[in-house]
Order: structure tokens, then sequence, then C-alpha cells
């Protein structure tokens, strides 16, 4: 059974999104949870590829032009 260490929700227009730190058995992960309109979508990404994970957000997120 998994235990939250961490957890934030938060929502952006009509997603709301869930980010858990959580550990079972095998160790710590982060668990992102999309929840719309009845459907739900989860990524897990164990503790050892989180920075890959957000680097790879942090970079995608630099390529896109500065809004105004």
């Amino acid at each position: 059974m998994d235990s939250i260490i961490e957890s934030r929700e938060l929502q952006i227009e009509r997603k709301i999104f869930s980010i858990d730190l959580r550990e079972n058995g095998r160790g710590k992960f982060l668990r992102i949870t999309e929840d719309s309109q009845g459907h739900r979508n989860v990524i897990i990404v164990p503790m050892s590829g989180v920075d890959d994970f957000a680097d790879a957000i942090d970079d995608v997120l630099a390529s896109e032009p500065a809004q105004s």
C-alpha cells in the first residue's frame, strides 16, 4: 500500500492536477494525476528519474517564446 509523503492539487481550466510524492515497498515515486470531466490519467515517475523528468519539462518550457 502506498503512503503519501507530500501532496499538492491545482485546478487549471477544467482540469484538476494532483501531484503526490508517495512511497511503497519498492521505493519513492512521483504520481501525477490529471482529472478532466470524469476521465483520469496517471503518470508514475520513480524517484531515480524525477530530476531528469523535471529537467525535460524545463527544457521544453525554455524553448517557448516569452509571452507578453
